[in-house]
């Protein structure tokens, strides 16, 4: 499977988005993304700044899924 990388197209929002949204029960994250349902809620209304900071966390967020 290839990494999860964020969208590049041009005036789009950066997003670490992978399409597969489904919520780990014990963690609360979408094993696709990583992301909480919090930080995807709020995504569009963050700073480029904020998101890119949360994509920063995302890697170390893996072990936390269940499973």
């Amino acid at each position: 499977m290839s990494e999860n990388r964020p969208a590049r197209v041009p005036g789009a929002i950066e997003t670490p988005c992978t399409r597969v949204c489904t919520v780990d029960r014990d963690s609360r994250l979408c094993v696709g993304c990583l992301r909480s349902i919090d930080e995807i809620a709020a995504w569009t209304r963050m700073s480029p700044e904020d998101r890119r900071r949360v994509m920063a966390e995302l890697p170390a967020r893996r072990p936390l899924l269940g499973g």
